[in-house]
């Protein structure tokens, strides 16, 4: 199949997938003429990718990732394992100043609150 009969089958644009093969996680055969070629086990691999940055990860991580798909073994699964827990591990750390972003944001909003509330004071008294 040709790129765009990939694109709706795995439901992303074109543009995505000419990037996925810039960044090196998905490859075509190339007719004579340059035209992309695909097989139905790309239609898995375009929505497995699209898994994988749902799930958050970069490019450059779903690349590290890929051997385990690749060419599984118990040595290539250890490493997945170990790269995804680092990125859980990272996500934790931004969902934690994420967390502290928004309570310094409602300390703000509550002193806006009482100031509010003194002028108020003021004008009606």
């Amino acid at each position: 199949m040709r790129i765009g009969e990939l694109a709706t089958r795995a439901r992303v644009s074109v543009r995505s997938l000419r990037y996925y093969e810039e960044q090196g996680l998905l490859s075509s055969v190339r007719s004579a003429s340059g035209q992309r070629h695909y097989t139905d086990a790309h239609v898995e691999r375009v929505e497995f990718l699209q898994r994988m940055y749902a799930a958050g990860l970069s490019s450059r991580t779903i690349a590290e990732l890929l051997p385990c798909v690749d060419a599984p073994s118990e040595e290539t699964s250890d490493a997945a394992l170990e790269r995804m827990a680092e990125e859980r591990d990272r996500l934790d750390e931004h969902i934690a100043d994420l967390i502290r972003t928004r309570n310094a944001l409602d300390g703000l909003m509550a002193t806006n609150r009482a100031h509010r509330e003194r002028l108020r004071s003021a004008v009606a008294g």
